[in-house]
């Protein structure tokens, strides 16, 4: 017996992780996009999501069928939407938007007692993996230097990335201190000693690079190194859809991406 498809809406249909999410679910039979929505006056909206197919894209939840899981890739104004449809419907929330104010993130952070949430600033399961991995050595080999170097596209606005915090945020908590307190974000000049117990930031920009992400862990006589290569944007997509198939069913409460992946073993 065969399970009914997944019934997902797209929240930032039109962007481009967006598009990549429709590119994908248009040829995998476990999902149904039920609802694709786009910001008010955008070109795309009431057109149709595919040609030929009665599908189009909304500005809103107002005709929203029943979901199974909301998929969001949008802005803050286009977050906070899907999130009162999701609290009104008791539908679990996937969102990689980025850039949100403090009052938004409280409205998340309360979200969390009546919905499943899973929230990531990269959506690649080896970036997850790596997270993992990192938190482990860095707790295990307190002592050793931390160093994370990050490389991306010549267009990238910010810097250090989002993915290159988090991960220093993951190592700074597996070793009982903050990102805020230990982190050095730039070196110049006559510096001085590296701060024991300090995570360094390197800064990478250029050309097409899609992602890279390195930890090294300096210690006497070694040097651990753990990476993370993206080269095809697609798989931010498919962690998204895989993280969304796998937040259905879980009890309300705040979930990492490193929570799809199989436990240790």
């Amino acid at each position: 017996m065969t399970s009914s498809p997944i019934r997902l809406a797209i929240s930032g249909a039109s962007g481009r992780m967006g598009q990549a999410l429709l590119s994908l679910l248009h040829a995998d039979g476990r999902y149904e996009l039920a609802h694709a929505v786009v910001s008010p006056g955008s070109v795309h909206d009431g057109e149709p999501v595919w040609l030929g197919q009665g599908l189009r894209y909304a500005h809103d939840w107002s005709r929203a069928p029943v979901l199974d899981v909301v998929v969001d890739f949008s802005g803050p104004v286009g977050l906070a939407a899907a999130l009162d449809h999701c609290l009104a419907h008791g539908i679990p929330l996937v969102s990689g938007t980025t850039g949100l104010d403090a009052a938004l993130l409280a409205r998340l952070d309360a979200a969390g007692a009546r919905i499943a949430l899973l929230r990531a600033a990269n959506f690649s399961l080896g970036v997850a993996l790596l997270t993992r991995l990192l938190r482990e050595a860095a707790a295990a080999v307190p002592e050793w230097d931390l160093e994370i170097v990050e490389a991306h596209h010549g267009r990238k606005q910010d810097a250090p990335s989002g993915t290159a915090l988090a991960l220093g945020q993951a190592a700074a908590a597996a070793r009982s201190t903050t990102l805020e307190a230990a982190a050095v974000y730039s070196r110049e000049g006559r510096t001085g000693e590296r701060v024991p117990g300090s995570i360094g930031f390197a800064v990478v920009r250029g050309g097409d690079i899609v992602g890279e992400h390195q930890a090294l862990l300096v210690g006497p006589g070694e040097r651990l190194e753990l990476g993370h290569r993206a080269t095809d944007r697609t798989i931010f997509a498919r962690g998204a859809l895989q993280a969304a198939r796998w937040l259905i069913g879980r009890a309300s409460g705040h979930w990492r991406l490193e929570d799809v992946l199989a436990p240790p073993v």
